[in-house]
């Protein structure tokens, strides 16, 4: 997996141990940087890091009333440079309290300065040689009266920071790294240094209602280009899948995660069961529901038809899957559009057939797979935004979208808010969900990204923040609504019952441990009196606010989505797909059906246009794969065009009359029936009657006679082809050697000729009869 790099965009300057700022210097070497300056490639302000700074673990992750009264943070650092450092100190920071959500991201990249509650410092290694680890772990109590501590006296989400010093060899002591995250504190417990000093709960006045998508994605892993079947095995490019599905993969994870925190006995109010919604991709539903009969992973992803071996997953796809079908049968479910499509890219290309089975065929597979009735009436885009037409004209749009909230022109206080111009099905709404804890979400996990929708100044290079210290910030973003007084929640001031919708990215690469603690972070909120449980159909039918919205469409988003090379080559390659599943032919008694035969030719086009994967560095290989999908399509098109074809005779035919037919063999090497029609090239001297429309049986051939007249002898080559009934031409076309026997114009003229004179030899004698004179031709032969 690919992991984002986090550079901080305040550098880290030089510290001396107990003095201002300073820049260090290194022998041999004039000194680089502006102590101060942001500089673009790494941490701090010299020209080159020294050490790397890990956070590990946090004791406690959220703090409460009956936690432990002091935080500590364990960690390690390791020397990264090129030479020893020594003296390697540490220590923990805080700044104030988060008051804003903007500062629930910008304030990690702030500058040290702005932690200004300071630990003291404590020594962990004398020496790190280089690529050496030294392991750490500090501690300060959130209170006391009677040593340094984090100052924290009332319930709030608070940053932290831990500052590391150190001496590079020919150099002075400066502060080399640090790395922040967010602490959320929902209730603080008695100072155990003043026994007078009880603790501070948390105010429970003022709940906000949460919601919680917990979504099941993967990137697109069906082998592209092969058609529907009813007996062959599905193709994957690789066996990833397998190992995700299996007990410690990743969805086997997130399953269990839900099942654990939902089970009755724990979760005995239902209350989050009741917040929570499965988002189901349906193209991760038809895969697995694939595997569970067993498939094949192709030797080469570049060569779908190819070489192939048995997957190795099938076991855990049906485990899985059933698992699954067990725990939507007590949740929300709601499918996601088919392969986190692009819609923007969707609209572009404009095919009615793909924007049906991209929005309005989902709900059904995710029913028909999992045995339930999802809910209907909700579009999520993988990106959390939508372009303004695509909104107003992508019918299976709707009613509602879930959008991030800053994508969204002055959106008010409302949750629920119309969209100007609605769309052709009939109005839009947007349920909102805020950004700043979407993008704190989506930096969960092994493959942290940053969502389309996180304005820039919230944007950084995350690989610099541990996995720990990721959760951490999205536990934080988490409960800061709740623990926000509304007046200063002023996203929602003046508005009815606080309500927060909470959504991380679709394809979300959390682990176990991760989602079991932002699951158990929402059961406290719920058990405390912080939060209550709201459904996603009820936030959906929340009041909506009286003016439409504009939606704007970030720069971001043109960079995140589909590449415009390939939604070109789609919208071209879409067309065909379609006149191929009208000239199949619908069998009754036949399981493939046209539509069944072509779809997983147009879910390939679909998947060419995932944003799955175009949110990590590494989304030039996502352009590939999806160019790689688009290039199969047209291949798997050209080799169902060439299954279908009219033999060559062998020799010439000779026609015995002038209206002898022409008799021609049609293949159809397809496992279905398909409709064609005969195109034939007449030479002079013949007409050839267009026999219409001909139906060929799946796997087999037909005779097809041609009604032919000629009218004059001698060679003559016919050009034979098969087309479909739109005019796709089919196979190799041939050509055909025509001999005919017939006299033509010549046999006219004699025959004309002989009954001319016929008549005009009976014509005299009856003449001579008449007259009773004798026929001359009759002389000699009056005695006979």
């Amino acid at each position: 997996m690919i992991t984002i790099r986090r550079l901080a965009a305040t550098a880290l300057t030089a510290l001396a141990l107990a003095a201002p700022l300073t820049q260090p210097t290194l022998a041999g070497a004039a000194p680089t940087g502006t102590p101060g300056a942001a500089l673009p490639t790494q941490r701090g302000g010299q020209s080159q890091q020294f050490v790397d700074l890990s956070i590990d673990k946090v004791t406690p992750t959220t703090v409460t009333t009956s936690s432990s009264p002091t935080v500590t943070v364990s960690g390690t650092v390791t020397n990264i440079g090129d030479r020893p450092v020594s003296d390697i100190q540490i220590r923990l920071q805080r700044a104030p309290a988060v008051s804003t959500p903007d500062e629930l991201r910008t304030v990690l990249t702030d500058g040290q300065d702005q932690f200004d509650v300071v630990g003291p410092f404590s020594e962990i290694h004398d020496e790190l040689t280089v690529g050496e680890s030294s392991r750490f772990s500090v501690a300060l109590p959130l209170r006391s009266t009677e040593a340094a501590s984090l100052d924290i006296d009332e319930p709030g989400v608070y940053p932290l920071l831990v500052n590391v010093n150190g001496t590079p060899e020919y150099g002075g002591a400066a502060r080399l790294d640090d790395a922040s995250f967010l602490l959320p504190v929902l209730g603080v417990p008695a100072d155990p240094t003043d026994p007078g000093t009880g603790a501070a709960p948390p105010s429970t006045t003022d709940p906000v209602a949460i919601t919680l998508m917990w979504p099941l994605a993967d990137r697109p892993q069906l082998a592209s280009g092969i058609p529907g079947s009813v007996d062959e095995k599905v193709r994957l490019v690789d066996d990833d899948l397998a190992t995700s599905l299996a007990p410690g993969g990743r969805l086997e994870q997130l399953v269990a995660a839900a099942e654990f925190a939902t089970d009755a006995d724990l979760d005995r109010g239902r209350s989050l069961a009741g917040s929570m919604c499965l988002a189901v991709d349906p193209d991760l539903l038809v895969t697995v529901a694939n595997m569970t009969r067993g498939y094949l992973v192709v030797d080469d992803p570049s060569d779908p038809t190819g070489p192939a071996h048995d997957g190795t997953g099938q076991a855990a796809a049906t485990e899985w899957l059933e698992r699954l079908r067990v725990l939507a049968t007590d949740l929300c479910v709601t499918a996601v559009p088919f392969a986190q499509t692009d819609l923007t890219a969707l609209h572009r290309v404009g095919d009615a057939t793909l924007t049906a089975r991209a929005l309005g065929t989902p709900a059904d597979i995710v029913d028909a797979v999992l045995g339930v009735t999802s809910l209907r009436g909700l579009t999520w885009p993988d990106s959390g935004v939508l372009e303004p037409a695509a909104a107003a004209s992508l019918t299976g749009l709707g009613p509602t979208a879930l959008l991030a909230e800053n994508t969204v022109t002055d959106p008010g206080t409302a949750v629920r808010v119309p969209i100007d111009g609605g769309n052709n099905g009939g109005p839009l709404y947007a349920t909102l969900f805020d950004s700043s804890a979407a993008t704190a979400l989506a930096a969960v996990g092994g493959t942290p990204q940053t969502p389309t929708f996180t304005p820039d100044a919230a944007r950084y290079d995350l690989a610099g923040d541990s996995r720990t210290a990721r959760l951490q910030d999205a536990l934080g973003a988490m409960v800061w609504e709740s623990l926000t007084p509304r007046s200063t929640a002023s996203r929602l001031a003046d508005a009815g019952p606080r309500s927060v919708l909470l959504v991380p990215p679709q394809d979300w690469s959390a682990d176990g441990g991760e989602a079991a603690a932002i699951l158990s972070t929402a059961s406290t909120m719920l058990g405390s009196g912080l939060a209550t449980p709201e459904s996603l159909p009820d936030l959906m039918g929340r009041p909506t606010a009286p003016t439409p919205v504009q939606l704007t469409y970030p720069d971001q988003a043109v960079t995140d989505g589909a590449p415009t090379t390939v939604v070109d080559r789609v919208a071209a390659t879409a067309p065909e797909v379609d006149a191929l599943t009208e000239t199949l032919v619908l069998d009754p008694q036949s399981s493939l059906t046209p539509d069944g035969y072509t779809a997983p030719l147009e879910e390939d086009l679909l998947r060419a246009m995932s944003t799955s994967d175009r949110r990590v560095v590494g989304r030039t290989t996502a352009t590939a794969a999806a160019e790689q999908r688009v290039t199969e399509v047209r291949s798997a098109l050209d080799r169902v065009y060439e299954s279908v074809t009219v033999l060559a005779p062998g020799g010439a035919y000779t026609l015995a009359s002038e209206q002898s037919p022409l008799l021609f063999v049609a293949r159809n090497d397809l496992p279905i029936g398909i409709t064609v029609r005969l195109r034939l090239s007449a030479p002079p001297g013949m007409t050839i009657t267009d026999i219409g429309e001909q139906q060929l049986p799946p796997r087999g051939s037909r005779s097809l006679q041609v009604p032919a007249k000629v009218t004059e002898t001698g060679k003559m080559v016919v050009d034979v082809a098969l087309t479909t009934t739109n005019g796709r031409e089919l196979g190799d076309p041939t050509s055909v050697s025509v001999r005919s026997n017939s006299y033509g114009k010549l046999l006219a003229i004699i025959t004309a000729c002989a009954g001319a004179l016929l008549l005009l030899l009976a014509g005299r004698r009856l003449w001579h009869r008449f007259r009773g004179q004798p026929d001359p031709a009759d002389e000699g032969h009056e005695d006979r």
